[in-house]
């Protein structure tokens, strides 16, 4: 008996304790992709960002693109927006004269082969 209220003891405190981690945010979910501002082009006054572009699909009949979990056919509408443009890593978005570029990988700029063997070369 006394084991067994030791038992449900250590269970109680161990799950009263998870709750305050996890309201603390020590638990992040890593798997999470970082949220990360769209550009817009120069020259256009700012509007609502819309948010992030999660996935492309390219295929002979069809583009869609994946913002904010929102499966978006080209021309047609997310937050207000207009698709006008897929490409293989970025988008873009008309909201009356403003045009926003969402890009898949953000943080990565794409150059060719050549101009990266260039670059390697002058280090």
């Amino acid at each position: 008996m006394a084991q067994r209220l030791n038992v449900r003891l250590m269970l109680l405190a161990v799950l009263g304790a998870c709750p305050a981690a996890h309201a603390q945010g020590a638990l992040a979910d890593p798997t999470r992709p970082p949220t990360v501002a769209p550009s817009v082009e120069p020259g256009a006054d700012a509007a609502p960002a819309t948010g992030r572009l999660q996935s492309i699909l390219i295929s002979a009949t069809r583009k869609l693109a994946v913002i904010d979990g929102v499966t978006v056919p080209l021309g047609g509408k997310v937050d207000g927006a207009t698709l006008v443009a897929i490409d293989e890593t970025e988008v873009k978005l008309k909201r009356g004269e403003l045009i926003e570029t969402l890009k898949l990988y953000p943080n990565i700029e794409r150059q060719s082969v050549e101009a990266a063997a260039n670059q390697k070369e002058s280090r």
